[in-house]
């Protein structure tokens, strides 16, 4: 080990060998990965959905991965590759602060639902410790034509005036409807 450059080449034959077998081999197997069988692209509006839970920082406390553990079937079936075909880059998550949101938009279908609970948490889960995205929302005397009208539970709501959900919160949450798992048919589990 004299010839520091038949070290240093050494090293570097190594660490490209090491970077194709866990970079570029896993990343070439799963492009090749089919979709799913009705897993589909986001429209425009759930495209913009998911911009604002990026920006918003959800992935810092949900998960988008079901694991193939006991305590995750709450959450559907395992996640499995042809899942995230159109996922890109993927928002796995790796915390799971809240609950996972893999199939949210089929456990929880109600979009009023989800205004409810971007406007206030504890309004539905009297326990969250998530934040309240107020900002997502407007307070107006009277709601317009066209305008989204959030019900909110007495106390939850302002004094004066009605909640609105703005153009940024309906496509929040037409990305989290659009969250929906397709079921898994014979052979399609790898």
């Amino acid at each position: 080990m004299n010839n520091v450059w038949a070290l240093v080449a050494a090293s570097a034959v190594i660490y490209g060998i090491y970077c194709i077998l866990m970079g570029v081999a896993p990343g070439a197997a799963l492009s090749r990965v089919p979709p799913l069988p009705g897993v589909h692209p986001l429209a425009a509006r759930e495209s913009h959905g998911r911009d604002i839970y990026v920006a918003e920082g959800c992935s810092y406390c949900h998960t988008q991965q079901v694991r193939p553990l006991a305590q995750d079937q709450v959450f559907g079936r395992p996640s499995v590759a042809g899942d995230y075909v159109y996922d890109t880059p993927q928002l796995l998550g790796t915390e799971r602060t809240g609950p996972d949101l893999t199939s949210i938009g089929s456990r929880q279908p109600s979009e009023i639902w989800q205004y409810i609970h971007l406007w206030d948490p504890r309004a539905v889960v009297h326990e969250s410790i998530m934040p309240r995205y107020t900002w997502l929302f407007q307070v107006k005397d009277k709601a317009g034509p066209g305008d989204v009208i959030v019900p909110l539970p007495p106390g939850y709501g302002p004094e004066k005036g009605v909640v609105v959900a703005t153009a940024d919160a309906k496509d929040l949450v037409a990305y989290l409807e659009s969250l929906k798992q397709v079921p898994l048919t014979g052979g399609q589990a790898k």
